[in-house]
C-alpha cells in the first residue's frame, strides 16, 4: 500500500485519535515519560497495552537499551559546559547582544538533547521549481507533498515520520498535526528509515515573506539539510551567499542534490555537477569525498527515480548512525566560537611584566618623594652628629644666626645651601601617579581583546581614585623616621674629644689672662700651645666626625627611602596591581573556557 492511511480505513473508535492519517500530537507526558518508553508517544503506549490485552498477557515491553555516550557526545557536552561558563564569566564584560548567539546555541542544545535521540530530523530545502516536493515524495515513496506548476506549491513545512516518538521534535519545529504524515506501510519499512523524520520546506526564495521565515526558522533547528538545486539555478547567488556560505561549517550534516538531471543531455550532468562542486568549494564547504567528512553531493532525477535509491540508502545509513544531532550542535558551537574569537583571542599575554611592575613602583616612589625623604633623613643624621661633635663656638654662632633670621636658617637646614624652597609638588605628584597608573594599565592591556583591555584599564583607574591622597598620608607617616637618629658606638669618644679640645682652649686662655694680669709667671709657650692645640683640634675632631658620619648617615637615609618606597609600592599593589592581576586572571579563565569551546590549544596565545 503506497498511499497515506486514510481516516475511512480506520475503525470508528480510532478516528478521534488519528487525525487524517497524521502523526498524533503528544497528549501525555514528555519524551521521557511516555508509557512506551523513553521518547515514545503516549498513543504508542496505549497501542502496546491494547495488544497485551488481546494476547492475554500483562508482561511489560522491555525498555530499549540505553546506548553508552559516544566520544563525540562527550566532547560536545564538555564544550557546551565550557560555553555556558564562558557566557557566565563574560556577562559583565560583554553586552547581551554579543552573547545572544552563544545563548541561543545553549538553549537550542538543551532543547534538542532533551528530545528523542533515536530520531534524525532532515529538512529538504531549495528554490522555486527545484523539485523539492517531488524528491520528498520519492524518498517517502508515497504522495504526501503537493507538486505542480503553480508557484509556490509548498506554503508550510510538511513532516513525514516512519516511527513513533517524534512528536516532541515536530512540536519544537512548530509543525501542526494536520501537516504531519506517515506512510501507511511505515511499520514494514526497512530498519534504517525508522528513525528518519523528513521535512519538506517552502521555497527559500519565495516571494511570500512568511515562507522564507518558515525556512529560516526550521533550518536553525533541524539535524541535517538536503539542498535541492536544479541545472538552471544551482549557482544562484541567494542560495550560496545567504545559506551555503554561512553554513559551510555544517558540511557534515549537509547534502546537496542536483535534481532534474534527466533534462541534461549527454555529459552535461557531469559538467554541471563539477561546477557545483567548485562553487561549494568556493563557499568554504568541505566535500565528503574519498572517505573524508563533509557535504555529500548527489545527481539524480526525482521525477524518473534515477539516483533516488542511492540518496535514500545514504539517508538510511546517516539515520542509523544517530550522530546528526550531535554534529549539528557541534557545528553550531563552532560557528558561535568563530564569531566570538575576536573577543577572546589576541596576541597579548595576560600578565603584568616584572619591568612594568618595577617601573610602576619607581613612579610611585618618585611621586611620594621617597628619594627626597631619604636625603632629608640623611641630612638630619649628619646635622645631629654636627650638633654633638661640633665645636661649641660654631654651635653658638648657629644659635645666633637662628635668632637673627629663623626662617632663612630653617630653609638652609631643610634644603641644604639653597635659600629658596622647591616649587610646589602637589599637582605634579598627582600627575605622576595618574601617569604611572595609565602606563601600567596600558602595559597589562597590550594585545588583549578590546573588551578585556578596556576592563583592565577601567579597573586600574577605579583602583587609583584615592591613591594620591593615600600617598600623601604615607609621606607624612612613613616618610619621617620616628625619634632621633641612632648614634654610633664611636660617638661618645668623639664628644669627649671635642670637650677636651674645648677645655684646652679655655685652660690656655685663662693661663694667658693670668699672666697678663700678673697673677701667674710669664711664659707664653705652654698656654699658646694649649690654645693652638684646642683651636686646631676642635675643628679637626668635627671634620673627622663628619667624615665618619657619612656612611651611617647615608645608610640611615637609604633605609628611610626604602621604607617609604616599600610603603608606596604596597599601596600601589593593593589599589592597582592586584585588581588588575585579578582582571587578567579572569581573562585567563575565560580564555581557557573559550579554548575548550573552540577546541584550541590553551598553550597558544
Amino acid at each position: 500500500m503506497t498511499a497515506v492511511t486514510a481516516l475511512t480505513d480506520q475503525p470508528e473508535h480510532n478516528r478521534s485519535r488519528w487525525d487524517d492519517g497524521l502523526i498524533a500530537r503528544r497528549s501525555g507526558p514528555g519524551e521521557n515519560g511516555g508509557p512506551g518508553g523513553p521518547g515514545d508517544d503516549p498513543e504508542d503506549g496505549d497501542t502496546h497495552a491494547l495488544l497485551r490485552a488481546v494476547s492475554g498477557t500483562s508482561r511489560p515491553d522491555p525498555a530499549p537499551p540505553v546506548p553508552a555516550p559516544s566520544p563525540e557526545n562527550m566532547s560536545l557536552r564538555v564544550r557546551l559546559d565550557a560555553l555556558r561558563q564562558l557566557v557566565g564569566l563574560s556577562r559583565t564584560r560583554l553586552d547581551g547582544k554579543t552573547l545572544a548567539e552563544a545563548g541561543r546555541v545553549l538553549d537550542e542544545a538543551a532543547a534538542r538533547r532533551g528530545l528523542s535521540p533515536r530520531h534524525t530530523v532532515v529538512a529538504i530545502a531549495g528554490a522555486t521549481g527545484s523539485g523539492k516536493s517531488t524528491l520528498f515524495n520519492a524518498l517517502a515513496q508515497v504522495q504526501i507533498s503537493d507538486t505542480g506548476l503553480r508557484r509556490p506549491t509548498t506554503s508550510a513545512p510538511i513532516a513525514c515520520s516512519w516511527s513513533d516518538g517524534a512528536a516532541g521534535l515536530l512540536d519544537r519545529l512548530e509543525i501542526p498535526g494536520r501537516l504531519r504524515r506517515r506512510p501507511r506501510d511505515a511499520g514494514n519499512t526497512d530498519e534504517a528509515m525508522r528513525g528518519l523524520v523528513l521535512i519538506d520546506l517552502p521555497d527559500h526564495d519565495s516571494a511570500v515573506v512568511a515562507h522564507r521565515e518558515h525556512v529560516d526558522r526550521v533550518l536553525s533547528l533541524v539535524d541535517a539539510v538536503i539542498w535541492v538545486v536544479d541545472p538552471e539555478k544551482y549557482a544562484d547567488a541567494v542560495l550560496h551567499e545567504r545559506y551555503l556560505r554561512p553554513l559551510s561549517g555544517h558540511a557534515e550534516i549537509t547534502f546537496v542534490v542536483l535534481n532534474q538531471i534527466d533534462r541534461l543531455p549527454g555529459e552535461s550532468a557531469d559538467l554541471v555537477l563539477d561546477d557545483l562542486r567548485r562553487l561549494l568549494d568556493e563557499d568554504g564547504m568541505a566535500l565528503g569525498e574519498h572517505g573524508e567528512p563533509g557535504a555529500m553531493v548527489f545527481a539524480l532525477s526525482a521525477l524518473t527515480g534515477e539516483g533516488v535509491g542511492e540518496l535514500r540508502d545514504t539517508l538510511g545509513q546517516f539515520t542509523v548512525e544517530r550522530g546528526a544531532a550531535t554534529r549539528r550542535l557541534s557545528a553550531d558551537v563552532d560557528r558561535a566560537a568563530l564569531r566570538l574569537r575576536p573577543l577572546y583571542v589576541a596576541d597579548g599575554r595576560p600578565e603584568i611584566g616584572e619591568g612594568a611592575r618595577a617601573e610602576f613602583e619607581d613612579r610611585l616612589a618618585e611621586a611620594v618623594g621617597a628619594h627626597a625623604a631619604g636625603l632629608a633623613a640623611e641630612r638630619a643624621w649628619r646635622r645631629n652628629a654636627g650638633k654633638a661633635c661640633g665645636t661649641p663656638w660654631l654651635r653658638l654662632w648657629r644659635w645666633y644666626e637662628l635668632r637673627r633670621s629663623p626662617q632663612r636658617i630653617a630653609q638652609r637646614l631643610a634644603f641644604g645651601s639653597s635659600p629658596e624652597p622647591p616649587p610646589e609638588e602637589e599637582v605634579t605628584a598627582r600627575q605622576r601617579v595618574e601617569q604611572a597608573v595609565r602606563t601600567v594599565a596600558d602595559e597589562a592591556a597590550a594585545g588583549l581583546p578590546e573588551p578585556w583591555a578596556l576592563a583592565v584599564r577601567e579597573t586600574a583607574v577605579r583602583g587609583a581614585e584615592r591613591l594620591p591622597e593615600m600617598l600623601d598620608e604615607l609621606a607624612v607617616t612613613a616618610g619621617t623616621p620616628p625619634g632621633k637618629p641612632p648614634r654610633p658606638a664611636w660617638w661618645p669618644a668623639a664628644v669627649l674629644s671635642q670637650a677636651a679640645m674645648t677645655l684646652l682652649q679655655i685652660y690656655g686662655g685663662l693661663w694667658l689672662v693670668g699672666q697678663i694680669a700678673g697673677v701667674l709667671e710669664p711664659g707664653l709657650t705652654v698656654p699658646v700651645l694649649l690654645m693652638v692645640a684646642g683651636i686646631i683640634g676642635g675643628p679637626l675632631v668635627e671634620w673627622t666626625c663628619s667624615v665618619a658620619a657619612r656612611g651611617p648617615a647615608r645608610r640611615y637615609g637609604q633605609e628611610a627611602e626604602s621604607r617609604l618606597r616599600q610603603a608606596a609600592a604596597g599601596c600601589g599593589r593593593g589599589k592597582v596591581l592586584e585588581p588588575v592581576a585579578a582582571e587578567l586572571l579572569r581573562y585567563r579563565e575565560v580564555r581557557e573556557q573559550y579554548a575548550t569551546v573552540a577546541r584550541l590549544s590553551t598553550t597558544g596565545r
